[in-house]
C-alpha cells in the first residue's frame, strides 16, 4: 500500500486525500492549526467545481446548504445604490451565483469523505525537514516524529511551508498585486441591518472596501480590502488589528460596526493578494498543489475551482501507486499531472484587466466609473464584449459563458 502525506487540510488537500484513500493508499494528512479550519469566502460551484464534487459523490450535499442569494451592490456612503448586478445577470454567470456555499461548509463535506475513506488526521503539527531516502522522503514533524513516505504533497497555501522547504524561499514566487483582505463571520444582533440576501459593496478613496455578504442564518460575512503588500506577523493579532483601524478610520456606512466585530471574530483571517509563479511543481517525489503551486489569488474567483482540479489531476496521475519506484516513470508521472493543470493555471492568472480597479477604485471618480461599468456592462449589446474580455483567463466555462 503507497504511503502519502498531505500537508494542509484545505481544499485540494483534503479532495486529494479522498480520491486516494478510495484508491487504496494510506494517506496521512498534517494541519498546523488545531481543528479544520473554518471561516473564508463563500464558493462557487459554476463551471468545473460541480464536475470534481460530482465524481466525489458530494454535489447533492453541497446543494443542500447553498448559501440564498439575490445578487451584489454596491452602495454609497448612506447605503445607496449605485449598480446593481442579481444573480441571474449574464444568463445566471454574474458576478454572483445562486450555487455559492461557504468555504466552511465545503470543507466540511471533503473532511467527512476523506474520514470515511480512512484518511489519517493530525492536527497542531506541520513539517520541518524533508530528506530524501532510499524508501522515499523521511518527513520530520514539528512534533519530534519522523516517518518516510513514498510521496509528500504540499497543499498548504500561498505561504507554504512545504514550498520554502523543497523549493526555496517564498519572496522567489510570491507576485503581491497590491492590495490585502480581511475575511471574518460577524454574528447579528437585533439592531443589525438585513442584508436581504444582497452582497453589499462599499468603497472609499484610498483604495478601500468593506463589504457584506449573506452567510448561515443569523451571520454575515464580512470582508475589507486595502491596498498592501506587506502585513504584521500572523501571530500579532493586535497590530493586524490596529492597521485595519488605521486604514478605514474615517470611513462611513457601517464600517465602524465591522471593525469592533473584527476584533473578537473567532474566523478572523488577514492576507495580501499575491499570485504564485513557479517554473515547476515538483521536485523528487515532492510535489505541490493548490495555492502552494499557482496562486491565483482571490481575484481571479477561481481558486477552489483550481484545487479540486488539480487534485483530481495529482490523483489520476498517481493511479495506484505502482510506478513510484522507479524515478523516471515517477518523473513522469508528476509531469503529466503539471502538463494536465498548466494551461489552467495560466489562464486562471490572467486578470481581466482592470481587475484590482475594479475592486478597489483609487478615487472618488474611479468609484463613480465603477458603478457605471456595471450597469451598462449588463446592455445585453455589451455582454458579448463582456465576454470575450473574460474569455481566455480562466474565465468561462466549457460554455463560454462570464463567471467570476
Amino acid at each position: 500500500m503507497p504511503k502519502i502525506l498531505i500537508v494542509g487540510a484545505g481544499i485540494a488537500g483534503d479532495t486529494l486525500a479522498v480520491l486516494l484513500g478510495r484508491a487504496g493508499w494510506s494517506v496521512t494528512v498534517v494541519e498546523i492549526a488545531p481543528a479544520l479550519r473554518t471561516g473564508g469566502q463563500t464558493v462557487d460551484l459554476r463551471g468545473g467545481s460541480r464536475e470534481v464534487l460530482d465524481r466525489l459523490g458530494l454535489l447533492g450535499a453541497a446543494l443542500d446548504v447553498l448559501v440564498p442569494q439575490r445578487g451584489i451592490a454596491w452602495i454609497d456612503a448612506r447605503g445607496r445604490r449605485l449598480a446593481e448586478m442579481p444573480v441571474d445577470a449574464f444568463g445566471g454567470q454574474g458576478l454572483v451565483s445562486e450555487e455559492e456555499l461557504l468555504r466552511t461548509d465545503l470543507a466540511r463535506l471533503l473532511h467527512g469523505a476523506a474520514v470515511d475513506a480512512g484518511v489519517h488526521y493530525t492536527f497542531a503539527d506541520t513539517v520541518d525537514e524533508l530528506r530524501d531516502v532510499d524508501a522515499g522522503v523521511s518527513v520530520r514533524f514539528r512534533s519530534g516524529n519522523t516517518e518516510a513516505f513514498d510521496v509528500v504533497v504540499g497543499a498548504d497555501g500561498a505561504h507554504s511551508h512545504v514550498r520554502a522547504l523543497r523549493f526555496g524561499p517564498e519572496a522567489d514566487f510570491r507576485r503581491p498585486l497590491g492590495l490585502a483582505h480581511a475575511w471574518y463571520t460577524l454574528a447579528e444582533k437585533p439592531s443589525t441591518p438585513s442584508l436581504n440576501g444582497w452582497a453589499l459593496d462599499h468603497n472609499a478613496p484610498g483604495r478601500r472596501l468593506v463589504s457584506a455578504r449573506p452567510g448561515l442564518p443569523g451571520h454575515q460575512q464580512i470582508g475589507l480590502t486595502f491596498a498592501a503588500d506587506e502585513l504584521p506577523a500572523r501571530t500579532d493579532h493586535q497590530a493586524r488589528i490596529a492597521l485595519l483601524e488605521r486604514e478605514f478610520a474615517g470611513m462611513s456606512w457601517r464600517t465602524r460596526e465591522f471593525l469592533d466585530a473584527a476584533r473578537t471574530a473567532p474566523d478572523f483571517a488577514l492576507d495580501t493578494f499575491d499570485q504564485v509563479h513557479m517554473p515547476t511543481w515538483f521536485n523528487g517525489r515532492v510535489v505541490l498543489l493548490g495555492d502552494a503551486a499557482w496562486c491565483a489569488s482571490p481575484l481571479s474567483g477561481l481558486g477552489t475551482a483550481l484545487g479540486l482540479h488539480g487534485a483530481a489531476a495529482l490523483a489520476d496521475a498517481l493511479g495506484d501507486g505502482s510506478s513510484l519506484g522507479n524515478d523516471r516513470a515517477r518523473s513522469e508521472i508528476l509531469a503529466n499531472y503539471e502538463q494536465t493543470m498548466r494551461p489552467r493555471v495560466v489562464a486562471a492568472q490572467k486578470l481581466i484587466p482592470g481587475r484590482v480597479d475594479m475592486i478597489a477604485p483609487k478615487g472618488k471618480i474611479g468609484i463613480r466609473l465603477n458603478a457605471l461599468i456595471m450597469r451598462v456592462a449588463q446592455w445585453r449589446i455589451l455582454q458579448l464584449l463582456v465576454a470575450k474580455v473574460s474569455g481566455g483567463r480562466g474565465h468561462t466555462t466549457e460554455q463560454g459563458q462570464l463567471v467570476k
